[in-house]
């Protein structure tokens, strides 16, 4: 086999395709744009899943990637198996090879098989093929045409090789290649062990996977009979091989582990701990565990997942916890993984340069997840212990779910790692019951969405005869255009003509209109025809290739085929324009100001206002906004230009544009450029949004508010424009308001008003003491009212006091002039019955305990309180039964001394 290390078998892959008139497509991020179902992008078919559906359409009809993925949750979830497993990981590489109705199975198996045996130059005596029990196609040609031997290609039932995206929808058969470490490997001991088995045999590794899409099931069919399913007008290909594996078998690693693509990181982790050979050796799984939840963890955290308590923000913050656990095992006490981080991101910035890109937000939520668990991970470790030494005592063996949450939500600790360590010691964990205690799922689930259908505009997409309509060909350059009313789409249904006062979806041959993305509204305007006029209120594109205007008939009556003007709410429109720009300075600024662990996490971009949501840990201090305002305006009254470029992907990520978490993006990009001088750029971002000309346009910009928007995000809102100008006049027409109550002019108005809260600060305390000496001289009225009960004096009394610390002061001077006594006094503040009871320790020996004895009068005023035996004190919502309070307190109090 030829010896290659991972980078070159990974261009190798993509070359190969490459030569046979794919187009190389750069990975999507692991945060599926266009599938809110899953969790993570998990195959390489996710970014093409709408093209397959028929809902979107490319350029080319052959495709070739290399996919960052991640299984970790759902029926992928096997997390405890990875480590101690050779070939389990939680991030992986997918290469792929994809066509959309080009060619089918002959040229997918040619493909495969020219690649592992000439390019790779796999031995072909170790490889064995597996097809679809039904498939003679896939059969034969590998036979027939390639010439493998029969009996080295096994025909098996759909638990293996039959493949279906949901019950309904487009299904295929599928072919596996498998390849053969040898009879050493066997690890099933059976005598007739074969691919055949798939009984988890060692000896046997499924090294790529061939999809084929021929099938569209119209009903669920468990059985697959085949009878629902129809042919598809289009099969496609979706191929899927996963790089580790095929690099362990050029490499000849018997585990994932000992290949390049983790030595280096392994190699690192033992420097940086310093540990020996014989140690590493030792602790295998740990280390195994520590490369590959780094490794996860800095990915996600390079594509905008950052570590939370809640969906997939839980992911990276288990991976960093459980990566620790594991060191924390091996005697490590401080912090390091964001050290072995750097290992990763030197040997794959070249082929994911966003890892280097935003390496300083790797270092800074690792660091600060690392440092979080290690301050909680002790004590949580003793907790359990103690749970564990109950169970024993007690015969039990599974931890409840109630016990596991606590863990969790009281000490961090995930219940990945509460199920690794009960493991280890012969235990279990009730993981439904722990699902039940938890408020909040870990797993997204999927949106629950109205059903639309999508026919009515798949069917007058096709009937129009063409591949895509909508925008016309410039970066909405032109606000009015000259245009065709192509459809009318009505009550769901498509139609010829159209009258005033009814909604109508409009499609026209070409749009000036902007249709809502990347946080930014759509447009609104008219469409005037021959004697009709449509208000459009929105605009939304159902499937790919097709812009749909939502309108109301104002005038007349519409007709498929008019002549139309298309004319775009021009002052709505600027005022967008000048929010979407501002809102790229204002993440820059941040950036710059915060520090370049800030990532955008959503926006909204409105002809009002801007919302922008970041990541951060704190709230913005009142310093921190006035640097974002006077930045964000200095780059404003520069007036520099804002330049679209229009390039690859591939190379707009490699030069340093952010681009949007969760989006989608094709393999040309607009770029949207601010310079900071002719040479910097200050802000550089993936954009396909409308913007100003220059950033003297957007005319003042005003942050407007700050807040929490989840846990470590954060929300700025801010306005430009029109609505500063308003915002701004509005404020300063408040100030002279105010300037004129306090009889100073503006620029005064701070320093006069510092002296009035000083003066009036002084007055209060004056107030205050007025009322503290006056209290004080009615505490001997007080004690004069005072009834000896058993021995005991007792004062009760409703009184009159600005507040409860002077009630409760009142009370301890009462009690401090007795001997032997009970002190229960009332009040009324700010229209609330208040109540403190004071008792002298001889008389809680007595019985006399005053939480007790202020919970029962607390009722009476519609309240509740409690306290200690010698003080307690209540609240309640009607004063007027105060009198009631005070007779039934001195009952009490009877009724415990006589």
């Amino acid at each position: 086999m030829k010896q290659l290390t991972s980078a070159q078998i990974r261009q190798a892959f993509l070359d190969f395709f490459a030569r046979h008139g794919h187009q190389i497509v750069a990975s999507s991020a692991l945060v599926p744009g266009n599938d809110p179902t899953l969790l993570f992008t998990n195959a390489g078919m996710v970014q093409f899943k709408d093209v397959f559906l028929g809902m979107d359409k490319r350029p080319y009809k052959r495709a070739t990637t290399s996919q960052k993925c991640m299984r970790i949750s759902g029926k992928h979830n096997d997390l405890e198996n990875v480590g101690p497993s050779p070939r389990h990981h939680t991030f992986f590489e997918m290469l792929g090879n994809f066509s959309f109705g080009d060619y089918f199975k002959r040229d997918a198996i040619r493909y495969a098989y020219d690649l592992l045996t000439g390019v790779y130059q796999v031995p072909p005596e170790k490889l064995f093929y597996t097809v679809y029990q039904n498939d003679d196609e896939a059969y034969k040609i590998w036979v027939d045409e390639i010439g493998i031997e029969p009996d080295r290609v096994y025909r098996m039932g759909p638990k293996t090789n039959f493949w279906q995206m949901a019950e309904t929808g487009p299904c295929g058969p599928t072919s596996e290649i498998h390849f053969d470490w040898g009879p050493e490997a066997c690890t099933c001991h059976d005598p007739k062990c074969s691919v055949l088995l798939d009984n988890g045999c060692e000896r046997w590794l499924e090294v790529w996977n061939l999809v084929f899409m021929q099938y569209n099931r119209t009903q669920a069919d468990s059985s697959h009979s085949g009878q629902f399913d129809d042919p598809l007008p289009a099969p496609g290909v979706d191929t899927g091989m996963g790089l580790e594996r095929i690099v362990a078998i050029l490499q000849d690693a018997k585990a994932n582990y000992d290949t390049d693509l983790f030595t280096d990181i392994m190699d690192a982790t033992q420097e940086i701990l310093g540990h020996d050979d014989a140690f590493r050796q030792e602790h295998t799984v740990a280390y195994r565990v520590i490369a590959d939840h780094v490794r996860a963890a800095a990915f996600l955290i390079a594509d905008g997942v950052n570590p939370g308590t809640t969906g997939r923000e839980y992911i990276p913050r288990m991976l960093i916890r459980r990566a620790w656990r594991f060191a924390h095992s091996m005697g490590v006490t401080k912090p390091f993984l964001s050290q072995v981080a750097d290992a990763l991101i030197a040997k794959m910035e070249g082929v994911y340069p966003e890892l280097r890109q935003f390496s300083t937000a790797i270092h800074y939520y690792i660091d600060a997840e690392e440092g979080r668990f290690i301050r909680a991970l002790d004590n949580a470790l003793a907790i359990l212990e103690e749970m564990i030494e109950k169970m024993q005592a007690d015969g039990q063996t599974v931890l409840s779910g109630k016990s596991a949450f606590f863990l969790y939500e009281t000490h961090g600790l995930p219940l990945e790692i509460t199920r690794d360590l009960l493991l280890e010691r012969g235990f279990g964990v009730d993981e439904e019951g722990f699902q039940e205690a938890k408020q909040n799922p870990v797993i997204i689930n999927p949106e629950d969405r109205p059903l639309v259908d999508f026919s009515v505009y798949q069917s007058t997409l096709n009937s129009l005869g063409v591949d895509r309509i909508g925008n016309a060909p410039y970066d909405y350059d032109h606000l009015s255009l000259r245009t065709q009313v192509l459809a009318l789409i009505s009550e769901g249904g498509r139609v010829a003509q159209v009258s005033q006062g009814q909604p109508v979806e409009i499609i026209l041959a070409e749009t000036p209109f902007y249709v809502e993305s990347g946080g930014q509204v759509s447009d609104t305007g008219v469409i005037i025809g021959p004697g009709w006029k449509a208000h459009v209120d929105d605009m939304s594109k159902p499937i790919g290739g097709l812009i749909v205007h939502h309108c109301r008939m104002l005038d007349g009556e519409a007709r498929e085929g008019d002549e139309a003007t298309a004319s775009v709410d021009v002052e709505r429109r600027w005022d967008i324009m000048r929010n979407h720009t501002a809102t790229h300075l204002l993440h820059a600024s941040l950036r710059n100001v915060l520090g370049e662990h800030v990532r955008q996490k959503g926006s909204l971009v409105a002809p009002d206002r801007l919302r922008f949501d970041f990541t951060h840990n704190a709230s913005l201090t009142a310093e921190e906004i006035d640097q974002v305002n006077a930045e964000v305006n200095q780059m404003i009254l520069a007036n520099r230009p804002v330049e679209i470029v229009h390039k690859s992907l591939e190379d707009a990520r490699r030069e340093g544009a952010m681009a949007l978490f969760g989006e989608k993006y094709g393999e040309t990009v607009r770029t949207i450029t601010v310079p900071e001088k002719d040479t910097d750029r200050f802000s550089y971002e993936l954009c396909g949004g409308t913007h100003v000309r220059v950033t003297a346009e957007i005319g003042p910009c005003l942050v407007v508010g700050e807040e929490s928007s989840g846990a470590g995000v954060r929300r700025i809102t801010a306005v430009t424009g029109r609505v500063a100008q308003q915002t701004i006049l509005g404020r300063l027409s408040m100030l002279n308001i105010v300037a004129y109550r306090l009889g100073c002019e503006p620029e005064n108005v701070e320093d006069r008003l510092a002296n009035l809260l000083d003066d009036l600060k002084a007055t209060r305390q004056h107030i205050e003491q007025l009322e503290r000496q006056s209290a004080q001289s009615g505490v001997g009225d007080l004690m004069a009212s005072a009834k000896e009960i058993g021995g005991a004096a007792v004062v009760v009394a409703e009184i009159s006091v600005a507040d409860s610390e002077l009630l409760g002061q009142m009370a301890d001077w009462c009690r401090d002039r007795m001997t032997s006594g009970v002190v229960v006094l009332g009040s009324s503040i700010d229209d609330k019955a208040r109540l403190v009871a004071k008792v002298t320790p001889d008389l809680v020996k007595r019985g006399v305990h005053a939480g007790k004895l202020i919970g029962e009068i607390a009722k009476i005023v519609q309240g509740g309180g409690g306290g200690r035996p010698d003080f307690a004190t209540a609240g309640g919502n009607d004063p007027s039964n105060l009198p009631a309070a005070m007779v039934k307190a001195e009952e009490l109090v009877a009724q415990v001394l006589k």
